[in-house]
């Protein structure tokens, strides 16, 4: 029974890894989404008109993101907006390494190594796929022989 905890245990972590670098792009929408929802709810709009804010709210950071890396020219602004979605994201990163290394180890000096370690890989994998959004799929040479 303790073998079979000790498993579930690190698959749960394994999971909660793999949805932390999935989601990582979205730190910043859902930053501000829960701060725009907060706000609404704080001005008296109600539970269900905050979730709408702040779902709007989120749901424009990152349609506003996609289309400024996606269409600015400078790379220069392309790199500042994904500077802006990356730095969230590696902040989320520290925090949830933490959380997880902080029960593993008594060492505050490691902890924080292993988190800053976390960060930078959360980070770079966020760049990765805010860099991918900029991508634009072009025409591939097969499909222009055929033409």
């Amino acid at each position: 029974m303790i073998i079979l905890a000790i498993l579930a245990s690190l698959a749960a972590i394994g999971l909660l890894c793999w949805l932390l670098f999935t989601l990582a792009v979205f730190a910043l929408p859902a930053f501000v989404g829960v701060t725009a929802g907060a706000w609404a709810h704080g001005t008296g709009a109600g539970i269900l008109g905050a979730i709408l804010v702040g779902a709007v709210a989120a749901a424009f950071t990152l349609a506003v993101g996609h289309l400024l890396i996606t269409f600015v020219r400078p790379m220069w602004l392309k790199l500042i907006v994904a500077i802006a979605f990356v730095a969230p994201a590696a902040i989320a990163g520290f925090h949830a390494t933490h959380g997880i290394v902080k029960h593993l180890m008594p060492s505050e000096g490691w902890q924080i190594t292993f988190s800053v370690i976390g960060a930078i890989a959360v980070g770079i994998t966020a760049f990765i796929r805010v860099a991918g959004m900029a991508a634009a799929p072009g025409p591939s040479g097969r499909d222009l022989a055929r033409a």
